[in-house]
């Protein structure tokens, strides 16, 4: 990869909150044109690094290249270049709709019309109520004008802060679809997500937890690489099974998935456990596994 296809470069990334240290030495590359998955579970730092990148937090120590910018002493040239949409709503409650979008055009000295055809397809579900109050949409709708407006001036990266949270499955399904078709325009997606299931929809995932990442790489190198044979068991009295598993000395590592337990052994499998089958590692299953390491 050459330094022209890096588009997003952090180097030994540092921020601390009194005693909580929200990113210890984060260092990755997003290369242009990919969609880039940041996954782990609330409290990882993924907000705190989305802040970082997007020039509204300052690190303790480190550096962050956006787009051949420097995120703090080219802030403000950064800011025209990159779409923000944080985990929360924050567009005006009190506009409406098409005002919201209009307010976003105007900042960023374009219009709607010059680049609607980015966010037609997002658009257009919300078109119809374009006279609503933003503050009166559904969770679902919210989304799309988040990411309308976060769109609208045509930025060389997209920052998405668990956009898919409280949000509705098919929703959920809806934005994944459009996030795919923003790609072909060449915009590179740098999302977060809460979500494994959502992490073998990115190119490339960075599995991050208490500041650290654990392994970056693509979700099927992730688990083709998963160093053992995972099984899964179920019996009528999980929680039990579950608590005896945990006493076996056996038994690597056993956690609750749904239905079912999914068991790493250290010798040989216990074919005596109820149900007891072989299966192929999922994102969550590596991210436990090397959480657990």
């Amino acid at each position: 990869m050459t330094s022209s296809d890096k588009i997003v470069s952090c180097i030994a990334l540092n921020k601390r909150y009194g005693d909580v240290q929200a990113l210890h030495d984060v260092s990755f590359e997003v290369e242009r044109g990919e969609i880039f998955g940041l996954i782990g579970p609330d409290g990882a730092g993924k907000s705190t690094l989305f802040r970082i990148l997007t020039s509204l937090l300052l690190a303790d120590s480190g550096t962050a290249i956006v787009d051949s910018l420097n995120v703090v002493s080219d802030y403000k040239q950064l800011r025209r270049r990159i779409g923000y949409m944080p985990g929360r709503f924050s567009l005006y409650q009190d506009l409406t709709v098409e005002e919201n979008l209009n307010f976003f055009a105007t900042v960023f000295n374009t219009t709607i019309t010059e680049n609607y055809h980015l966010i037609k397809d997002i658009y257009s579900q919300i078109e119809p109520f374009k006279e609503r109050k933003a503050g009166k949409l559904s969770g679902g709708m919210k989304q799309k004008l988040a990411l309308s407006c976060a769109l609208i001036h045509k930025p060389s990266v997209l920052f998405l802060d668990e956009p898919t949270t409280g949000v509705d499955p098919v929703s959920r399904k809806e934005f994944w679809e459009m996030l795919k078709k923003l790609k072909k325009e060449n915009i590179t997606i740098v999302v977060s997500t809460p979500y494994m299931d959502e992490a073998r929809l990115c190119d490339r995932i960075a599995l991050l937890q208490h500041g650290q990442i654990l392994t970056i790489e693509s979700p099927q190198k992730i688990t083709a690489g998963f160093p053992q044979k995972l099984y899964r068991a179920h019996a009528a009295d999980n929680h039990g099974l579950l608590v005896s598993l945990r006493n076996d000395k056996n038994i690597r590592s056993v956690f609750m998935f749904g239905e079912y337990l999914h068991i790493l052994f250290v010798g040989e499998p216990d074919i005596t456990i109820p149900n007891l089958t072989e299966i192929k590692p999922s994102i969550e299953d590596c991210f436990m596994y090397l959480m657990n390491r």
